[in-house]
């Protein structure tokens, strides 16, 4: 039985089962036909209206559609039919630097040889340009105006495999590394079936690859997905393939702290006070990490949000006078942060929020909920509106308060944009 067929075995239209979800009709219908997948606050109403568990809702969900490595690769080729591939690909990324004000980080002259280079299909080059990449997508405000260009250099990977003569592996790990920002991309925008294929595939094509940290990488993005639906126990088994891939691959890098510290999140969730503090004191060892301990775009982790992590975990575990007093130091430091830290800001100020619903306190949850919200408006982030949603969860003792109820509103319009 699939989802239309349980809809019309309890009488409902798509029209009343909408209306009992608080969704259009035509989200309805995409559901049915696969093409997206249900968000978390959406998947616990739908269970509830076709009264079934959320296990029995994912076994009547369709599957996506295009997740496949062959779908991947067409959807990408269907762009170009309206032109030369190298021609579009090499617009598109110097229009992407444009819309992002971050010109700053290539001269056009330099771009322009770079996509030469991606054009003859340079592994070296494929890897600089991803780098690039990273750098653009943490620098836009909106994280989907990168999707294009992605979705062009994905393109241009399939022709350099294609025609590649040598190792394929640095190609491969180029095409990983790629699939982890698509994935990123897509998570950003809520899109959460289209982030756990992209994850998949940068996890499949980093086994290829025998690069180890790559595919730690990818199962702690993974892990994220599971997390952001709260399944704790999945995320922590993933994590833990992670560790052991991670303690394979390059000591000079940071992977293995960065998976710790998330971890310690799925720990919390879990409620595991002591094996959460562990794995963050583990995390701090990033510090003793010497070098550069980055491997690129798809690895970040030096240790300087451990701070707010820390608070946040506390949050989660009930540790209220613990959390307020970190959090309120990681405050500090994302004021004296350099460039935009919108949604570092934002999730502190949401953590801090927390606190005060937690507490009963009204004042608390306007103060810092209002300011996070400002902060979502002006970063388009997807992040910080899942991180709002799940605040109003927290708001409901308090919701009598009129301002507490205007600012639950007003998160709920946030999230339906």
């Amino acid at each position: 039985m699939g989802l239309a067929e349980r809809r019309r075995t309890l009488g409902y239209s798509q029209e009343r089962l909408a209306e009992l979800v608080g969704v259009d009709r035509t989200t309805v219908g995409r559901w049915e036909r696969g093409a997206i997948q249900p968000q978390p606050p959406q998947r616990r109403r739908l269970a509830s209206a076709l009264e079934v568990s959320l296990p029995e809702l994912d076994a009547l969900l369709p599957p996506p559609q295009c997740t496949g490595r062959v779908a991947v690769g067409h959807q990408a080729a269907q762009s170009h039919d309206a032109g030369d591939p190298d021609q579009m690909i090499r617009r598109e990324f110097l229009r992407i630097l444009t819309i992002s004000g971050a010109l700053t980080i290539l001269p056009v002259e330099e771009a322009e040889a770079l996509v030469d280079g991606v054009r003859r299909g340079e592994p070296a080059d494929f890897a600089r340009m991803n780098g690039h990449l990273w750098q653009v997508y943490q620098l836009a405000r909106s994280k989907g105006s990168v999707h294009p260009v992605v979705r062009d250099q994905l393109t241009a990977l399939t022709h350099a495999l294609a025609g590649h003569r040598g190792s394929p592996r640095p190609l491969l790990s180029a095409a990983a590394d790629l699939f982890q920002l698509a994935g990123e991309v897509a998570f950003d925008a809520s899109r959460y079936a289209d982030a756990a294929a992209s994850y998949s595939l940068a996890a499949s094509v980093s086994k290829d690859a025998d690069a180890y940290d790559l595919w730690a990488c990818a199962l702690v993005r993974h892990a994220y997905v599971d997390m952001s639906e709260r399944r704790y126990q999945q995320a922590a088994q993933m994590l833990g393939a992670a560790a052991r891939l991670a303690a394979r691959g390059d000591s000079h890098l940071s992977t293995r702290h960065w998976v710790a510290s998330v971890q310690a999140e799925a720990y919390a969730g879990l409620g595991d006070l002591a094996a959460c503090e562990r794995a963050l004191d583990q995390a701090e060892h990033v510090r003793d990490v010497t070098g550069d301990s980055a491997g690129g775009g798809w690895l970040r982790f030096d240790g300087a949000r451990l701070m707010e992590e820390r608070g946040s975990r506390y949050v989660q575990l009930g540790r209220l006078d613990l959390a307020e007093q970190t959090l309120q130091e990681a405050l500090m430091q994302t004021a004296l942060a350099s460039g935009p830290s919108y949604r570092r800001r934002a999730a502190v100020l949401v953590d801090l929020a927390a606190v005060g619903a937690k507490r009963r306190d009204p004042d608390q949850v306007v103060a810092y909920g209002i300011e996070a919200l400002g902060l979502a408006r002006t970063s388009g982030s997807g992040y910080v509106t899942r991180r709002l949603r799940a605040l109003c969860d927290e708001l409901g003792p308090l919701i009598g308060d009129r301002r507490v109820a205007e600012l639950g509103a007003e998160i709920g319009v946030r999230n339906t944009l």
